[in-house]
C-alpha cells in the first residue's frame, strides 16, 4: 500500500490529508483562531467537585471549565471517593485528552503523557509499556530490554515510566536513546515552568498540526509528503533532520499552479464526506447518521440485484460496506457509540466474514476501536475512540430552517397550522381582518389546493384574509398581521 500526505496551510488554517493508493482516507484541520487542545498541559484550579458523578471541574483559563473523572487522577479509581483525591481551589496539573465538543468542555487527565516519535513519556510511572499493535513477544521483549538499558546508560534520574508506540516497531539502540534523552530534557523543563506558573496557565503546547502529522504519521508506506507553503516546508525540513530522518527524501515542496487538494480530487471527496448517503460501487449505499450520543450508520442493497441469490446479494453488498465503513469512520473522525446496521444474514459464515473484514479495515485505524459480535437483528456495536470534533461539526452547523433536524413541515401542514392560529387570533382579538405573510410554496397552496378551505374560514369568521409572499420566509416560517 502507497500512501501520501498532503499538508495545505493558509494564514488562517492548516489542513492535512492522508491518501492511500490514490484515495482519501483521512483529513484533519487546524484552525488558527480554534487550534486543538489534546496534548497540552495545564496547571489548573478545581472549581467544583461532584460526588454524584466521581469527577470535577477544573479551571484551565478556557471558556468552559475541563471535566476530570477520579479514574483519570493519580492514585485514584472508579471505586475512589473524588472527595478523598480534590477539593475545591485546588491547584492541579492536568493534560486535555478530549477537546471541548459542543457545549462539553475538554475532558482532562492528571496522568500526564508526554509523547516523542517513539515513545511516550510517563512521569507519574515506572512502567515500561509496548503498544498492542506491535506483535511478537521477541520484538515486544528487545524493545523494552532497549529502553531499560537507555534509562541506564544515560544516568537518566527520576521517576518515570515510557510506553513504546507504534511507529518503534523495528527502532534501533540509537534512535530510542534519543528519544529517551529528548524526553528527559523536555520535562526537566516542564518542571521548571510549573514552578512559577500562575494559576489558571498553558505550560506546554504541543506541536502545530503539520509536526505533529509527521511524527506520529511518519510510517514506511508513506511515499511522499507534499507541503504547499515554502515556510512550512522548511520547518517540516528542520524537525524531520532532527527526529524522523528516514523520511527526509520523501519531503517535497509543492509550487504547483493547481490546489494542492485538487490533487486527487481530495476536494470532492471532503465534500461528499459531508453528505448523509454514500453510494456502493455496487449499486447499494450507507445513510450516516449522526447524532450527539451516538452514530448510526444504515445499510442498503439499492439498485444491486446480484447474479445468483437474494443471500448472495446481501452477503456482497454487507462485505462491501465493510470495508467503505472502514473508511468512512477515519474520514469523518466519528466516535463514541457506532450503531452498523447491515442487511440480515442467515448464513453465519457469511456474518463472520463480514465481522472479520470489518476487523481488517479498522486495523489501518490509529484511534482505539472496539466491536461487538453481529446481534439477531443483524446490528454490530461498536465504539471508536473520540479525541476531536468529526469532520462534520468542524465544518457544518445546525440549519438554520431545520432547526437541525433535517426535515421541514410540509406546506399543507404550514396552511393548517396557518388555520389554527388565525382562528386563536379570532378568539383574542377580534380584528376586522388578517394578514398572512408566508413562504411562495405556502401562499400557492392557499391559493390553489386549500382556496376552498380558506373561503370556508372566511365565512365562518365574517373577515377578510389577505395573502402575501415574503421571499426571504423559509417554508415553515409565517407571520399572521393584525390591522
Amino acid at each position: 500500500m502507497k500512501a501520501e500526505i498532503l499538508i495545505n496551510v493558509t494564514p488562517t488554517e492548516t489542513r492535512v490529508t492522508v491518501v492511500e493508493n490514490g484515495v482519501l482516507q483521512e483529513v484533519f484541520i487546524e484552525r488558527e483562531h480554534l487550534r486543538g487542545l489534546v496534548g497540552n498541559v495545564y496547571k489548573g484550579k478545581v472549581v467544583r467537585v461532584l460526588p454524584g458523578m466521581q469527577a470535577a471541574f477544573v479551571d484551565i483559563g478556557l471558556e468552559r471549565a475541563g471535566f476530570i473523572h477520579a479514574s483519570d487522577i493519580i492514585g485514584g479509581d472508579a471505586q475512589t471517593p473524588i472527595m478523598s483525591l480534590l477539593h475545591e481551589g485546588q491547584k492541579l496539573v492536568v493534560q486535555v485528552t478530549k477537546d471541548p465538543i459542543s457545549s462539553k468542555g475538554a475532558r482532562l487527565t492528571n496522568q500526564l503523557a508526554i509523547p516523542s516519535r517513539y515513545l511516550v513519556y510517563m512521569p507519574d510511572t515506572d512502567h515500561v509499556g509496548v503498544s498492542q499493535r506491535i506483535d511478537g513477544t521477541e520484538e515486544r521483549d528487545r524493545l523494552r530490554a532497549l529502553v531499560a538499558a537507555s534509562i541506564k546508560n544515560e544516568a537518566l534520574t527520576g521517576k518515570g515510566g515510557f510506553i513504546l508506540r507504534t511507529a518503534a516497531e523495528g527502532a534501533g539502540e540509537e534512535e530510542i536513546n534519543a528519544d529517551t534523552r529528548y524526553l528527559k530534557r523536555l520535562w526537566v523543563t516542564l518542571g521548571e515552568r510549573l514552578k512559577g506558573a500562575k494559576v489558571p496557565s498553558l505550560v506546554y503546547d504541543e506541536l502545530p498540526l503539520f509536526l505533529r502529522t509527521m511524527r506520529d504519521y511518519s510510517r514506511p508506506e508513506i511515499t511522499r509528503v507534499l507541503i504547499d507553503s515554502k515556510e512550512t516546508y522548511q520547518r517540516i525540513e528542520k524537525f524531520v533532520e532532527q527526529f524522523v530522518p528516514e523520511i527526509l527524501p520523501q519531503l517535497e515542496y509543492y509550487p504547483g499552479p493547481r490546489p494542492i487538494l485538487d490533487l486527487y480530487g481530495v476536494e470532492d471527496e471532503m465534500q461528499r464526506a459531508l453528505e448523509r448517503k454514500v453510494p456502493l460501487k455496487s449499486g447499494g449505499y450507507l445513510v450516516i447518521d449522526q447524532t450527539e450520543a451516538m452514530t448510526t450508520i444504515d445499510v442498503n442493497t439499492g439498485a444491486f440485484v446480484g447474479r445468483r441469490n437474494l443471500e448472495e446479494t446481501i452477503f456482497k453488498t454487507n462485505l462491501e460496506a465493510a470495508t467503505a465503513i472502514g473508511r468512512q469512520l477515519r474520514l469523518r473522525n466519528l466516535g463514541g457509540i457506532i450503531i452498523l446496521d447491515f442487511i440480515d444474514m442467515m448464513d453465519v459464515e457469511h456474518q463472520r466474514q463480514v465481522h472479520r473484514m470489518l476487523e481488517k479495515v479498522l486495523e489501518k485505524d490509529h484511534a482505539k476501536t472496539k466491536i461487538s459480535g453481529v446481534s439477531d437483528l443483524g446490528l454490530v456495536e461498536m465504539t471508536r475512540k473520540r479525541t476531536r470534533e468529526s469532520l462534520g461539526q468542524m465544518l457544518t452547523e445546525a440549519c438554520a430552517c431545520c432547526d437541525g433536524r433535517g426535515t421541514v413541515k410540509t406546506a399543507e401542514t404550514i396552511c393548517y397550522d396557518i388555520f389554527r392560529e388565525i382562528l386563536r387570533e379570532e378568539r383574542a382579538y377580534d380584528a376586522s381582518c388578517y394578514l398572512v405573510l408566508a413562504s411562495t410554496a405556502v401562499i400557492d397552496r392557499l391559493l390553489d389546493e386549500d382556496s376552498s378551505s380558506l373561503a370556508d374560514l372566511e365565512a365562518f369568521m365574517g373577515k377578510t384574509i389577505k395573502l402575501q409572499v415574503e421571499s426571504n420566509y423559509t417554508q415553515d416560517q409565517y407571520d399572521i398581521v393584525l390591522p
